[in-house]
């Protein structure tokens, strides 16, 4: 009987320990955690880069990147140029990429199961500014989880056609939309819309947090940089910004303002919502803002990537919003700017596209 009991033990604790056994062998989801992945990008990566066409082509090539215990995986891609302004070759170095995955058990194992489709940001002029860009990221994930994951990258060039050697850089994989929407239950939608036809609450935190970094490049009338995504086709959507390389926070050299809204340069805030008159409707989100203000700055100050002048100016950058938002005569004068007539709060600007 003994045996048998022991038998009997032994089988459970097998069964036990076999899902934590299996569990070990899971790679780590992309986004779980801020460590730099060093990646290898291989192929014809010149014709890939050239190809900045009205309608690019997807060019194979394989993404390279070791384990945790060191193994190099091997994954079969293809990747085409995407973006509008990033994509000109008279404004950027590299244009931004779209990665898609070809289904196999080297991915079902990877880091990248849970992807089909990526963006690859790569650097516009100097990767210092995908640094900056990237932070931006991981500061709207502090905001709400309904917002892109971003992983930052060192990235290898490894180009068929050309053996010299290219310096790697960084560079920012973000999430894929769908995948998004799925991590918050929702899906994605493509509808003409006016803000006010938004969620009310999660637009008025989308519209403070463009202002906290000083971004104005965004439009929810044209989906300018903004993704919409809802529980279901019936349901109010919820505004998902992204891509803010031209915000002040990032003062890339490249960024200006649109012309219409007459301002003099990126780093000058301007709210770009609507007109709301009763001031004590933006409290949740000043709250919010002022909850999280202590994780806000710690993004800065944590990060080791960062020169040390920069922090500092990316702080004072932060006192002055947060000057802002708890002041009520300034907050009167910069949210109410869209009741202002004879200003550009209410300028839609017309013939954005996405980047």
């Amino acid at each position: 009987m003994k045996k048998i009991a022991a038998s009997i033990f032994n089988a459970a604790l097998f069964f036990l320990l076999l899902p934590l056994a299996a569990d070990s062998q899971i790679p780590k989801a992309l986004f779980a955690t801020d460590t730099v992945l060093n990646i290898t990008l291989q192929g014809n990566i010149r014709d890939l880069l050239a190809d900045r066409s009205e309608t690019p082509q997807y060019h194979p090539l394989s993404v390279l990147y070791k384990n945790e215990d060191g193994t190099k995986i091997t994954i079969t891609a293809e990747a085409k140029t995407r973006g509008h302004f990033r994509k000109l070759k008279e404004n950027c170095i590299y244009p931004p990429l779209q990665l898609h995955f070809s289904k196999s058990d080297t991915l079902a194992s990877s880091i990248f199961n849970e992807q089909k489709k990526l963006k690859l940001v790569m650097p516009c002029q100097d990767d210092n500014y995908v640094v900056r860009e990237w932070l931006i990221y991981k500061l709207y994930n502090l905001v709400t989880p309904k917002s892109f994951q971003a992983r930052l990258v060192r990235l290898k060039i490894e180009d068929s056609k050309n053996k010299k050697d290219i310096p790697s850089f960084f560079g920012i994989l973000l999430e894929e939309e769908d995948q998004m929407a799925k991590r918050n239950g929702a899906i994605a939608l493509t509808l003409k819309l006016k803000p006010q036809q938004t969620e009310p609450d999660a637009f008025l935190k989308m519209t403070v947090f463009e202002y906290l970094i000083g971004n104005t490049d965004w439009s929810v009338q044209y989906l300018q940089n903004i993704k919409l995504i809802a529980a279901d086709s019936t349901t109010v959507p919820t505004a998902v910004p992204y891509d803010f390389d031209h915000s002040g926070l990032v003062n890339a050299p490249y960024a200006k303002p649109a012309e219409e809204l007459e301002m003099a340069s990126v780093t000058q805030r301007r709210y770009r919502g609507y007109c709301i008159q009763d001031m004590k409707q933006f409290d949740a989100s000043v709250d919010l803002f002022n909850r999280i203000k202590n994780d806000i700055y710690g993004v800065y100050t944590s990060c080791t990537l960062l020169d040390p002048k920069y922090v500092k100016s990316a702080i004072k950058y932060l006192d002055d919003f947060y000057k802002t938002i708890n002041t009520p005569a300034i907050l009167q004068k910069e949210f109410g700017y869209p009741c202002d007539k004879n200003g550009t709060g209410n300028v839609v600007i017309k013939g954005l596209r996405e980047d």
